[in-house]
This record gives structure tokens, sequence and C-alpha cells, in this order.
């Protein structure tokens, strides 16, 4: 594992196209769901094993209720035009872990208790933005990106946690088009901009997305910053992407968030492109 390497300044690391407030609709009903889900468990429901190695579905959302906390803050702040710098250096397996170590003396109801108002919080800071401010600049584990990129990121982070919780229960989780679209448009961001983060030096490339489920097609261009961007608003000439991603969506989804394998055609002088994540997390669940 390497600590994060964030890049900081006006320009953003990722920019993702589309109108930047559609992110708001699809991240609160996953956030409220979420909640809505664990309300429900039982003592051997929360002590259960989750996907992610070491940690039960306890600890799973107590990890969640910290990113909430940090979400919310670098949103106020990036939204007042004081984007925060918090994240330099931090190490993104053991930071976490400590963070979830600190409440193990809590009560189950007590970590689901904090769970819900770190959500309720983050939701009322995302529904306060108005339409400019989805474009400041605020912090997010890659470096400095716009409000819109970073709710991309929490959307992510928290639909992968809730299939690590699920799954290991038997239980299948809703499938939302716009949420699996959203998450998978930004885990295939994140990846680069981290390797490019922990490379320290600009490399270049670019790759396609083409899946189902929901049909999805998209480029991916690396550079000064990594930019997403629909298919048919790009005219590509023969070879100018170095490889493309096919399939299920989700299926794609979990290989880029590391909890499946990528079973993907990837030229070797390409893989870096996909690295970051896995380099980041030492291959483990992030």
């Amino acid at each position: 594992m390497a600590p994060l390497h964030p890049r900081f300044g006006d320009d953003p690391v990722i920019v993702l196209d589309g109108d930047p407030a559609a992110i708001l609709e699809p991240t609160v009903r996953q956030r409220r769901r979420l909640a809505r889900l664990v309300a429900a468990f039982d003592d051997d429901q929360w002590a259960h094993p989750s996907r992610c190695e070491g940690w039960s579905n306890r600890d799973v959302i107590s990890h969640l209720d910290s990113t909430n906390g940090f979400w919310t803050a670098s949103i106020i702040e990036g939204a007042a035009g004081r984007p925060t710098r918090f994240l330099v250096g931090f190490d993104p397996v053991a930071g976490p872990a400590q963070l979830v170590e600190a409440t193990s003396a809590m009560t189950t109801s007590e970590v689901h208790e904090r769970f819900v108002s770190s959500t309720d919080a983050l939701i009322a800071a995302l529904q306060s933005l108005d339409a400019p401010a989805w474009m400041s600049i605020a912090e997010a584990p890659a470096g400095h990106v716009t409000i819109n990129a970073l709710t991309h990121h929490a959307l992510w982070d928290s639909w992968v946690h809730e299939r690590d919780i699920l799954f290991p229960l038997g239980i299948e989780p809703e499938h939302h088009d716009d949420e699996v679209a959203a998450s998978l448009r930004f885990a295939a961001a994140l990846g680069p901009a981290l390797a490019l983060g922990t490379n320290g030096e600009l490399r270049t490339g670019s790759f396609a997305i083409h899946v189902t489920n929901p049909d999805l097609e998209a480029v991916v261009d690396i550079g000064e910053c990594i930019s997403v961007r629909a298919r048919t608003d790009v005219k590509l000439d023969a070879g100018a992407t170095s490889f493309t991603l096919r399939g299920d969506a989700v299926a794609l989804l979990e290989g880029l968030s590391v909890r499946a394998p990528l079973d993907q055609p990837v030229p070797a002088d390409a893989a870096w492109m996909l690295s970051g994540l896995v380099a980041a997390f030492d291959g483990r669940p992030a």
C-alpha cells in the first residue's frame, strides 16, 4: 500500500461531463436506502463478516460514518471557496482501519445513530448547493476536484460498500441505472487519477467503455486531468483509444472496484491506466 498523493490546485483532477447536479438524486436515494436497510439488522447481521477483509458489517457502517463526515466538511468548505487539504500522506488502508477501531467501544445502536446523523448531514450539505456550487473545487482522495466529482466518489464508495454488506447476507441489492452509470464513470476515472498521483509523473492515454445494463458508452482521457465524456460526444479516429472495456456494467464496476477479477483484455503497456486503485489499497477491497 502507499499513502495518497493528492494533486491540489484550481484545475480539478477529474472532470466528468453532463449536468453537475444530476448526481444529487441517485446519491440521496442510495444513502437513505442504506440507512434504512441496516436499521432492520439484528445482532447477527451487524456482526456478520462483510466482503471487506477483516471488517464486519458494523465496521463498514462505522467507516461510512467517518467518510460521511469528511465529505460533508469538504463540501461545505469547498462551496465557501476554502478547499481543504486534509489527505496529504493519508494511508487509505491503515487510516480507515484506525478510525473504525476507535469506535470499538461503542454499542451497535450508537454506531447506527452516528451513521444516520452523518448521512442526514451529508444530504443536507448536498441539497443546500445551488447550480454554480456543484462546480466549486473541494478535496477528495485524488486531490482537488469539483463537488460534482466528489459526490460521484461518495456515491461509488457507498454503492460498493452496500454490496459488501448485503451479498454475504444473501440479500440482493437494489439496481438503479443512474447509480450504476454514475459509479462506473467515476470508478473508471479514479484508477488513472490515483496512478498519476502515485507515479508523480504525467502519463497520457485513453480507453473506452461500452457496456449494457445500463447501456453506457464513454471515453476516459488521461492527461493533465482525467476526463470522462459520453462516447457520442467524442469523435475518435481508429485506434485513438488503447482498449475498450465491455460487458455488463455492474460486472465491470465490480472489477474496477477490486471486488471481482477484471476479465478484460488490456494491453500490457496500458495496464497502468487501471492499476491505481489496486496499488493504493494493496490489492484489497477499498
